[in-house]
């Protein structure tokens, strides 16, 4: 269990961060080893890059704006996701190469009794700390295995990390500048620019009673250590239970508002069909939408890799992990009969409702290929369907994952 060091992070907070440049460095891509992430019907292998600033070896699946994916293997290793394997996406590809930490301010205005500016030392020093662990995941995550496929980000299951966040409740700041009855929205908006000046800057909202919920943070560590900048330096929102598009980056501008937030990034962006887990016949366009918000259970085994070959009637051990969505993991089931019949997973040590919690099951495949699935159920009785969800943004796949092994007299 990581545990944040105040010393350490007021240390490193105030000292800023530059990384000199966000791009590739001197490592010629073409060097690089391949990952294969098995999306269907379409070329699948994505480099592997240490090219990064603060980043270990990332899946690379675009240069700029970064978005750097997570390796399924540091998810059996770690339930905390590393901060330098925690995966990236920005919007926009103008995004600051240093922040400069003691002139960094965050500013409250709109419809507030006063504008209220705060320094990182405000916030370290003048409100309460809080701390919890939860899953940042992207509303996109695994649309490259969407099928049929869709536009946008082919990512594969590791567009998402888990740590332990540490800041201030968003409700203690916004006390500061004073809500003025009749607020509406709380809108968020960070140090990235569009390169473009007529694209709209990247700016989500909540509703005023959710960002001041006390559990919605205002972050300044992950896993015990000053964000990394490329995952939100200085400052980034917290939005437990929800999609990461919510959980602004280098959050430097709150403004509440007094009417909904119409901005494109709210009002068109990130829709989904208003239907459960957003799933519609593939090839539907026309539907219903609503704004994607909260997540939807899932599971993933782990430590086993498409097309793994095992030992027939030895006993096998499954490892993966589940999230709940916005709440905790009741149980976890395996199947190896298609689905015909479940069986219970053991369920490792429970860091709270809003983070990855490990599963382990032991089983034996008879001689053949077989696949081995894996069903999450939370604890509001909801469990991922058995049929995929499709919807034409790939956004918040669902459905039950597999994995096929070859059992055989050999592994």
């Amino acid at each position: 269990m990581v545990h944040f060091n105040p010393a350490l992070s007021r240390r490193n907070l105030l000292a800023g961060a530059a990384v000199g440049g966000l791009g590739l460095a001197a490592q010629p891509l073409w060097a690089q080893t391949m990952v294969d992430l098995g999306l269907p019907g379409k070329p699948s292998r994505r480099p592997m890059t240490k090219a990064f600033p603060q980043k270990g070896e990332m899946i690379l699946q675009r240069m700029r704006p970064p978005l750097l994916e997570t390796p399924m293997a540091v998810f059996d290793r770690h339930i905390l996701t590393p901060n330098d394997q925690f995966y990236v996406r920005w919007h926009w590809a103008n995004i600051p190469e240093s922040v400069d930490a003691a002139s960094f301010r965050l500013k409250l205005h709109g419809h507030v009794e006063r504008t209220v500016e705060l320094t990182l030392n405000d916030l370290l020093h003048g409100f309460e700390r809080i701390e919890y662990v939860a899953v940042n995941q992207c509303s996109g995550n695994s649309r490259g295995l969407f099928a049929p496929s869709v536009a946008g980000a082919e990512w594969g299951h590791g567009a998402m990390g888990n740590a332990r966040w540490t800041g201030v409740r968003l409700r203690d700041v916004l006390d500061r500048a004073g809500v003025k009855a009749g607020a509406v929205d709380v809108r968020f908006g960070g140090l990235d620019e569009a390169v473009v000046g007529e694209a709209p800057k990247f700016l989500k909202s909540l509703a005023v009673d959710h960002a001041r919920d006390g559990e919605v943070m205002i972050a300044y560590a992950m896993n015990g250590e000053a964000l990394p900048l490329l995952n939100g330096f200085p400052l980034r929102l917290v939005v437990p239970g929800w999609y990461s598009t919510y959980w602004v980056k280098m959050l430097s501008d709150i403004e509440v508002l007094s009417a909904r937030d119409d901005n494109f990034w709210m009002a068109k962006a990130y829709q989904v069909p208003k239907t459960p887990f957003g799933d519609v016949p593939p090839g539907t366009v026309d539907f219903p939408k609503e704004a994607i918000s909260r997540m939807v259970p899932r599971s993933l085994i782990t430590n086993l890799v498409e097309g793994q070959k095992v030992m027939a009637g030895a006993p096998l051990m499954i490892s993966g992990i589940a999230m709940g969505g916005d709440c905790g993991v009741a149980r976890v089931e395996i199947s190896t009969d298609g689905g015909a019949t479940w069986q219970i997973a053991a369920l490792g040590e429970d860091l709270g409702p809003y983070s990855l919690r490990r599963f382990t099951h032991k089983i034996t495949m008879p001689a053949g290929t077989g696949r081995i699935a894996c069903r999450c159920t939370n604890t509001k009785g909801i469990s991922q369907p058995l049929a995929m969800n499709w919807n034409p943004g790939g956004y918040m796949r669902a459905g039950v994952e597999t994995v096929t092994v070859v059992a055989g007299e050999k592994a």
